[in-house]
C-alpha cells in the first residue's frame, strides 16, 4: 500500500462516517449556508486587524507570488526567507516575511577518522557517463555576506528591497536580498557604507547601513544554499514551473486520454559541495495528474454510489495530494467540509467578507465557478504551518483542483500502468539526452547567461565522465550444488532446477482451508507441489482439507481457531479475492492469536494450468524459508559476524504510529534470521525500541551458536532526508549501550551503514556511441560522493526497462575493522540472498526482510506478532 494510501486511511478514521442526509454537489442542503467568521479559514482577525499570514501553499512549492482565498490578493503567504530572496537581477517575488534567513540543514559529518581513503580497489574499471555537471568558477571565488540595516525602521521588505536598488551603481545589478541580509558577488570599498534613500510614502529620509559580516567560500553551507536559490530562478528563466518541490514544464504535457491522466515532464536538481568539487546532479522527474476535476470524480461517485455518497468521498478523496492549476500548489485533502460551499464567506486581511465565488472572480476572472453547492476540500497546518504563522485550515473548490499521482486502484491496472510507462519509464540514452538537453538550454539562454556570469559562475557543457568498478559475480552454493549465475543479469532461477535446497523442512502436518469454489483448482495445485517440492528434498505429505461452504472472514478465522492444534507446521488459505480485510484476519489469526507459519494465496494464481508448475515453485520455497530451511548462500569469508537490517513501515490503523522491523542473522552463512519488531508513535520514521531489540537478538545468538559475535554489521534502512543526526545521535548509542546489558566487557567491532534508495543519481555505461544500463556489481566511490561521509553508490540489480536505479551506502559508524572492499564487497553479496527473488536486489537482504515485516505488521497485523515465529522468515 502507498503512503497516499495509507493517508487515506487515516483519513477515515478521522472524517465522519454517519450522515443525516445524503447530499449531490450541486443539490441544495437543507441547512442555510454558514458564513465563516474568525479564522476559521485560516485567515480571520487575529485580534490587531490582520489575518495571521499562512505559508502552507508556498512551502508545498506553489508558483511564487499567487494569491489564494483567504489571502488578500495583493500579498501573499510567507516562506522561507533565503528561498524568496530578491535576486538583484529581475523583479523580486513578492513575499511576505520578516524573519531572519535560516540556514539550510546542514548533514552530520558522519566520516570516521580513520577512513583516509574510502575507495576500493576489487573490480575491472568501467567507464561511467553520470548526471552531473560540474560548476565552473574562478579559483578564488568568494560570496560576501553583509548585514543591512534602516535608520528610521522600515518594516516592508519590499520596500526595503526597493530602497537598495536605489543604489544599484554601487551594490551592482547582481544581488541577493532577504529583507535583512545581503549578498553580493563584488566586494565593496568598505566594510561599512552608508548610504541614503527618500521614502516615497512621507518623503523622509532612511540612512541604511550595509556592513560586511563575512566572506563565505564556496563550500560553505550558506553558500552552498545560495547556489541552489540562484538556480532556482535559473529554471524561471526557461519558463519551468515550481509544483512541490520540483520544476516541471507543462507547456511539454502529454495527455493520455484514454485514461484522462495527463504527464508533465521536468527535473529535479540539486547543487551540493561533493569530493572535489561544487555540481549540479539534474534528473527526470513527471507530476502525473489527472485532466478531470475533483468535482468530476464526485459526480462520478454520486452516480455510482448515492446512498454512501459521503462514505465513498471520504475513502477515495481523504489523503490525497490535489493541484489548483490556477497557481500550480499543491495541497492535501485532510477533510470534506458538507457544510460550506462557494457562497460561504472568510475574511481578508483587511477584515471585510468576501465569498469564494467572488474571491474567485476577483482574482481569477478567467476561472468559471459553475456549482454553488459543491463542498470545500479542507487542508489542515501542520506543527511547521504553524510556526509559519498559519492558523486554520485552508478551504479549496473542488471544480478548480486536480488530483495528482496514481491511486491504488490505479497502480493495480496494468493497462493503465503500461501506457503510463510509455512517457515515465526512459531507458540510458533518452534519459542522458533529455538532462543533455536541459543544461544545453540553461547555457544557451541570454537572461540565463547574464544571471550566471554576474555571480562569476558557468555550468559545465557535458556530463561528468568517471570511472567505476564492476565486482566479481557471486557462487551460489546449494546443497549439493554450485554456480554461476550470468553477470549481466544477475538471475539464477534456471540454474536452480531440480536441485536440493541447503536445508529443508518436510511439511507433514499442515491444514489447506478453501472455499468449495476453488476445490479443483486446489487438488490441482497440491498434485503440482508435490511435484516440484521432491526434487528440491521437501517432502510433501498429504494435509488436512478444511472445505468452507463460503469465504466469509469469519470462516477462515474459525477455521484456524478449530483446527489448529501444537503439531501443526502451516495454515494454508485459498482466497477467491485479494480483499485486504479478509487477508489481514487470516494474519492477524496466524501471527498473534494462534500462532502459525501461513500462507495465503489467492485463486486466480494457481488457476493458470500452464503456469502452475512456475507458480507451485515458488510457493514451495516460500514455504520452506517459513519453516525455517534455507534455499542457497555465497561465500562469506567473515565468521562469528551477525547482519542486521532495520527498515520502518507506518501503521495504516493507528495515526501516527509507525513500526520497525529488527532482522538479525544467526549463522555464519547469514542465511538463518530472528526477527522483532518494535511500536513508536508521532510519525517518526526512526526506531526508538532498538535497544530491545538488539539485546534479544544477541542473546538468541549466543544460545544457537554457543557464544556471542565478535562483529555486527548493521544495515539501517528506511532513514529520510534529514534525518540522518537522529540516527546518529540517537540509534547508534542505544544500539552502543545494548552490548553492556549482555556483558560488562562485551564490545564487538560495530559497523552502521545507512540504506537509501530514493536517491536521484544515476549512472550510465558507455557503449559505442551510445549508452547503458551499468551491469550488476558496479561500484561508484570517488567523486560524485561527499567528502564528509564514508559512503559509496552500488548497483546490485538488473533492469529490463528504463534506467537502474543505484543504491547509496553510507558507513555512519565504523570500529569493525573492515576495509573499504570488505565493507562493498559484504553489501553486494547480502544482495544475492533474499529468498523470495533467485536473483540480485537493490538493497541488503537484511533490509528488505525488515521491510517485508514492518510492512506485514503495520498493513495487516498492528500488534507484536507471537515470540514463537521469530525465528522463521514468517512474513515472507
Amino acid at each position: 500500500m502507498t503512503g497516499r494510501a495509507r493517508g487515506r486511511a487515516r483519513g477515515r478514521a478521522r472524517g465522519g462516517t454517519e450522515q443525516a442526509e445524503v447530499r449531490r454537489p450541486g443539490e441544495a442542503d437543507a441547512a442555510a449556508v454558514r458564513p465563516k467568521s474568525g479564522n476559521g479559514n485560516g485567515n480571520g482577525d487575529n485580534g490587531n486587524g490582520q489575518a495571521p499570514a499562512s505559508g502552507r501553499a508556498s512551502h508545498r512549492g506553489g508558483a511564487r507570488g499567487e494569491p489564494r482565498p483567504g489571502g488578500d490578493a495583493a500579498a501573499a503567504p510567507p516562506t522561507g526567507e533565503l528561498a524568496a530572496m530578491s535576486l538583484g537581477t529581475g523583479p523580486a517575488p513578492r513575499q511576505a516575511g520578516r524573519r531572519r534567513m535560516e540556514l539550510a540543514y546542514c548533514e552530520p559529518k558522519t566520516r570516521p577518522a580513520h577512513i583516509v581513503d574510502k575507495r576500493g580497489a576489487t573490480g575491472t574499471p568501467i567507464p561511467i557517463v553520470t548526471n552531473f555537471f560540474k560548476l565552473l568558477k574562478s579559483p578564488n571565488w568568494v560570496l560576501y555576506q553583509y548585514h543591512v540595516d534602516y535608520n528610521p525602521p522600515v518594516d516592508s521588505r519590499g520596500i526595503r528591497s526597493a530602497m537598495l536598488k536605489d543604489h544599484i551603481d554601487i551594490l551592482g545589478k547582481t544581488r541577493a536580498f532577504d529583507g535583512m541580509v545581503l549578498f553580493l558577488f563584488k566586494k565593496l570599498e568598505q566594510p561599512v557604507t552608508e548610504v541614503y534613500s527618500k521614502r516615497r510614502s512621507d518623503d523622509a529620509d532612511i540612512r541604511i547601513t550595509i556592513k560586511l559580516t563575512n566572506e563565505l567560500p564556496p563550500t560553505s553551507p550558506t553558500c552552498i544554499q545560495m547556489l541552489n536559490v540562484i538556480f532556482r530562478r535559473v529554471l524561471n528563466m526557461i519558463e519551468m514551473k515550481q509544483i512541490g518541490r520540483h520544476y516541471y514544464k507543462p507547456s511539454l504535457g502529454v495527455q493520455i486520454h484514454q485514461h484522462k491522466l495527463e504527464v508533465w515532464p521536468g527535473f529535479i536538481t540539486s547543487i551540493l559541495q561533493y569530493e572535489t568539487q561544487i555540481m549540479l546532479c539534474a534528473d527526470i522527474s513527471h507530476k502525473i495528474l489527472r485532466t478531470d476535476t475533483v468535482l468530476d470524480m464526485m459526480y462520478e461517485m454520486y452516480r455510482r454510489c448515492s446512498n454512501t455518497f459521503h462514505d465513498e468521498c471520504t475513502k477515495k478523496l481523504v489523503g490525497e495530494i490535489v493541484l489548483t492549476r490556477y497557481n500550480n500548489k499543491t495541497y492535501r485533502i485532510d477533510d470534506i467540509d458538507w457544510d460550506q460551499n462557494p457562497l460561504s464567506t472568510f475574511k481578508k486581511f483587511d477584515g471585510t467578507d468576501i465569498s469564494y465565488k467572488d474571491y474567485y472572480k476577483q482574482t481569477y476572472p478567467d476561472l468559471p465557478i459553475e456549482d454553488m453547492q459543491q463542498p470545500l476540500l479542507l487542508n489542515r497546518p501542520k506543527a511547521r504551518d504553524r510556526r509559519r504563522g498559519q492558523e486554520g485550515p485552508i478551504y479549496l473548490l473542488p471544480e478548480v483542483c486536480t488530483m495528482t499521482g496514481l491511486s491504488d486502484e490505479v497502480r493495480a491496472d496494468f493497462h493503465v500502468m503500461k501506457d503510463i510507462a510509455t512517457h515515465t519509464r526512459i531507458g540510458p540514452d533518452q534519459r542522458s539526452a533529455t538532462v543533455q538537453g536541459f543544461i544545453n538550454e540553461i547555457n544557451a539562454n541570454p537572461q540565463v547567461k547574464e544571471e550566471m556570469a554576474g555571480w562569476g559562475l558557468e555550468f559545465a557543457k557535458t556530463l561528468l565522465d568517471m570511472t567505476g568498478r564492476i565486482l566479481p559475480p557471486e557462487n551460489i552454493f546449494q546443497k549439493h550444488k554450485k554456480f554461476c549465475y550470468k553477470p549481466a543479469e544477475a538471475e539464477w532461477s534456471r540454474d536452480m532446477r531440480g536441485a536440493e535446497l541447503i536445508s529443508t523442512i518436510n511439511l507433514e502436518t499442515y491444514i489447506i482451508i478453501f472455499p468449495r469454489r476453488a476445490c479443483d483448482q486446489v487438488h490441482d495445485f497440491l498434485e503440482a507441489l508435490r511435484r516440484v517440492c521432491q526434487p528440491m528434498g521437501i517432502c510433501v505429505a498429504n494435509p488436512q482439507m478444511i472445505e468452507l461452504p463460503d469465504d466469509r472472514t469469519e470462516s477462515y478465522t474459525n477455521a484456524i481457531k478449530q483446527t489448529l492444534n501444537e503439531r501443526t507446521q502451516m495454515v494454508i488459505c485459498i482466497l477467491l479475492s485479494n480483499r485486504k480485510d479478509r487477508y489481514d484476519a487470516i494474519k492477524k489469526t496466524c501471527c498473534v492469536d494462534s500462532p502459525v507459519p501461513s500462507q495465503v494465496i489467492v485463486s486466480r494464481t494457481i488457476s493458470k494450468k500452464q503456469m502452475l508448475m512456475s507458480v507451485a515453485t515458488k510457493i514451495g520455497i516460500q514455504l520452506n524459508c517459513k519453516l525455517g530451511g534455507e534455499v542457497w548462500a555465497v561465500e562469506i569469508p567473515l565468521k562469528s559476524m551477525m547482519v542486521i537490517g532495520i527498515d520502518s513501515y507506518h501503521d495504516s490503523a493507528k495515526k501516527g504510529r509507525s513500526v520497525g522491523g529488527f532482522i538479525a542473522s544467526m549463522n555464519c552463512s547469514l542465511t538463518r534470521y530472528y526477527s522483532r519488531c518494535t511500536f513508536q508513535h508521532d510519525m517518526q520514521e526512526l526506531v526508538d525500541g532498538l535497544k530491545v531489540c538488539m539485546i534479544a537478538s544477541l542473546k538468541k545468538y549466543h544460545s544457537v551458536n554457543g557464544s556471542l559475535p565478535d562483529r555486527i554489521v548493521v544495515f539501517r534502512d528506511g532513514v529520510g532526508d534529514g534525518q540522518l543526526p537522529a540516527v546518529v545521535e540517537h540509534e547508534i548509542p542505544q544500539l552502543l549501550d545494548s552490548y553492556k546489558s549482555i556483558g560488562a566487557d562485551y564490545n564487538p567491532k560495530t559497523a552502521v551503514v545507512v540504506v537509501k534508495k530514493r536517491i536521484n543519481s544515476r549512472f550510465f555505461a558507455k557503449a559505442g556511441q551510445s549508452y547503458q544500463n551499468p551491469p550488476p556489481g558496479t561500484i561508484i566511490d570517488s567523486e560524485v560522493t561527499r567528502p564528509e561521509w564514508y559512503d559509496f553508490f552500488l548497483v546490485s540489480q538488473s533492469v529490463r526497462q528504463g534506467t537502474v536505479t543505484p543504491t547509496h551506502y553510507n558507513v555512519v559508524w565504523d570500529t569493525s575493522g573492515l576495509k573499504p572492499d570488505h565493507m562493498q564487497r559484504l553489501a553486494y553479496k547480502l544482495t544475492h540472498l533474499y529468498y523470495n527473488w533467485p536473483g540480485t536486489i537493490r538493497v541488503p537482504a537484511p533490509c528488505q526482510y525488515a521491510h517485508k515485516l514492518a510492512f506485514l505488521v503495520g498493513q495487516s497485523v498492528h500488534r507484536d506478532p507471537h515470540i514463537s515465529l521469530s525465528d522463521k522468515l514468517y512474513f515472507l
